[in-house]
């Protein structure tokens, strides 16, 4: 899919003909960096395309490592992304001051993932699930250092148990534990209280530690049941 920015072609009013033109655009971007996210929002609601090529520049990584963590799919969390940037411009004037930039977002990015997973799964519906391994045999898994497991490892391993969640707990479980997000955030992004992200994130916790010890009695907390 191409950039939103390479289709929506808007008009600087701003902009004159010849050396003025190249001036006043590189200062804008260079204004354009230096500001904040409500701000950048604020210039998009004037239909200005800079604001949103620095808005793509800000927030393309974070949005696609979430993405891919709830689809584990890179090409498709590329798309998530980008239509996410998309869905921004076509709704830029219903953004609401009350609300975090941050999380208008995000809440545009995990409803479209959430939507696109719901979707291949239902497509998959007879399929057996493929579980992800982080292992190719014993002998390897014995040599494992317990306290360093690398990150793809331990993605691995959520990504496996992950399947036995709801679609909540496992949203306010990447929110809030993997990308270090505050409950409140969280909440606002899923549409729920404070307090039914504590729940979810409570009953995330105690399911994953539960099929943690059952299929992976080496990487279980010594002592948890």
């Amino acid at each position: 899919m191409a950039r939103p920015t390479a289709i929506l072609k808007m008009t600087d009013p701003t902009e004159t003909q010849g050396p003025t033109l190249a001036y006043s655009s590189t200062q804008r971007r260079a204004l354009l960096r230096e500001a904040t996210d409500r701000e950048l929002l604020k210039a998009l609601q004037q239909d200005e395309e800079m604001a949103l090529d620095e808005l793509i520049e800000r927030k393309t990584n974070p949005l696609l490592q979430v993405a891919y963590r709830i689809l584990q799919d890179t090409e498709e969390a590329r798309d998530i992304v980008q239509v996410t940037f998309f869905r921004l411009w076509e709704n830029r004037q219903r953004f609401d001051e009350r609300w975090s930039p941050n999380t208008w977002i995000y809440r545009i990015a995990t409803n479209l993932a959430i939507d696109h997973l719901r979707s291949r799964r239902s497509k998959q519906k007879s399929a057996e699930p493929v579980r992800l391994h982080i292992q190719d045999g014993a002998d390897s898994r014995n040599r494992l250092d317990k306290a360093s497991l690398h990150e793809g490892e331990v993605m691995g391993i959520f990504q496996e148990l992950a399947d036995e969640l709801t679609e909540k707990q496992r949203m306010v479980f990447l929110l809030r534990e993997v990308e270090g997000l505050p409950s409140k955030e969280v909440a606002e992004i899923v549409g729920c209280r404070e307090s039914t992200v504590r729940n979810h994130l409570f009953n995330a916790r105690k399911l994953l530690r539960q099929l943690l010890i059952a299929r992976y009695p080496e990487y279980a907390p010594k002592g948890g049941h």
